[in-house]
């Protein structure tokens, strides 16, 4: 178990580390690089069988979701309009975020024990 733990931590230093190469956007798609104001992902490490995560921004509106797994495959993607999105179709591990809200996109970890 201690040999898993050790290599998705790895993965997913490399992964942040090589972030371009999981990129799908050009310069000219327009998105800006800034970050989203206020952005609140909780809880994170998700525990005790929750099944909804609370992403929140100064601004709440509508955002575009992906969700990749360490190995950069993405595992889910949706439009989200509220601040509740349903995690139950995700098993444990570490996840990357992509979000993007009001064409500004961000990127961030979640961990599902």
């Amino acid at each position: 178990m201690k040999k898993n733990y050790l290599l998705i931590t790895f993965l997913t230093l490399v992964f942040f580390a090589t972030q371009q190469g999981f990129s799908q956007s050009n310069a000219n798609d327009g998105l800006l690089q800034q970050k989203i104001e206020n952005l609140s992902i909780y809880p994170n490490p998700v525990s005790n069988g929750r099944t909804f995560i609370y992403i929140t921004t100064k601004r709440n509106l509508s955002k575009n979701i992906e969700i990749y797994n360490v190995l950069g495959k993405k595992v889910f993607k949706t439009m989200l309009t509220g601040k509740e999105l349903n995690i139950s179709k995700l098993s444990p591990g570490v996840y990357v975020l992509n979000i993007i809200e009001n064409n500004i996109g961000e990127t961030r970890k979640l961990i599902i024990k």
